[in-house]
């Protein structure tokens, strides 16, 4: 059986230097809230681990690198906060060798239409940045996860929780060694052990095979 306590999955959140310091630490406030959201999912099989808001092409290469070489990390949800521009994620996604999910979803599950300003949809524009990095994904015809909704709903929470298992699975694989019986050639100067079935046999028929035999031999033609 798979131990899968110490396995994690990483939660990546996109963005961009151009909001400011105090939106992308908003950013950061929802992006570990969602995580403890998905983290609470009693299906979940692994831990989730938050990383930093990804904010430049050299984090997200570097933080893809680092996924690739952690024996822990099975693989990483992203999802985009704000506008993160695509072209960023190229160089990360292409290094990337570990399973992918993109998530892509709204800190709100409801829009304050009463109160919703321009600071309000500055700062919200998930929409804009998944749409644009499902587009790039598409583009490089990476396989991945797609999972849309609310991340309170608990239909998305499952669908997190198989594709996390998946994972699981996907990283076990990566060091399994399999013993294929069945199919192995032999080679000369290899010891066989083999047992051959024969038809069962009563005591009359032994003991009557001389006879039987001799029978065989005297109607045969010559």
């Amino acid at each position: 059986m798979i131990d899968l306590s110490n396995l994690e999955v990483w939660f990546v959140t996109g963005s961009q230097h151009l909001y400011g310091h105090e939106i992308l630490k908003t950013v950061d406030e929802h992006s570990a809230a969602i995580a403890r959201g998905i983290s609470a999912t009693p299906s979940l099989p692994v831990k989730i681990v938050v990383k930093p808001v990804m904010t430049t092409s050299e984090s997200i290469d570097q933080l893809c690198l680092d996924a690739n070489s952690s024996k822990n990390c099975v693989g990483l949800i992203t999802w985009m906060h704000t506008f993160s521009p695509a072209r960023m994620w190229i160089g990360g996604l292409r290094l990337l060798g570990k399973p992918l999910l993109h998530l892509h979803t709204q800190f709100n599950e409801e829009i304050p239409w009463s109160t919703i300003d321009m600071d309000f949809m500055n700062l919200n524009q998930s929409a804009h940045g998944d749409r644009e990095f499902g587009h790039i994904a598409a583009r490089m015809r990476l396989s991945r996860k797609v999972v849309v909704g609310s991340w309170h709903d608990a239909g998305v929470q499952s669908e997190i929780a198989v594709w996390t298992r998946a994972a699981c699975a996907w990283h076990d694989a990566q060091h399994l060694r399999v013993a294929r019986l069945g199919d192995n050639k032999i080679i000369p100067g290899m010891p066989v052990e083999a047992f051959v079935q024969t038809g069962d046999r009563t005591l009359i028929s032994y003991l009557m095979k001389p006879l039987s035999d001799q029978l065989m031999r005297a109607f045969r033609e010559k």
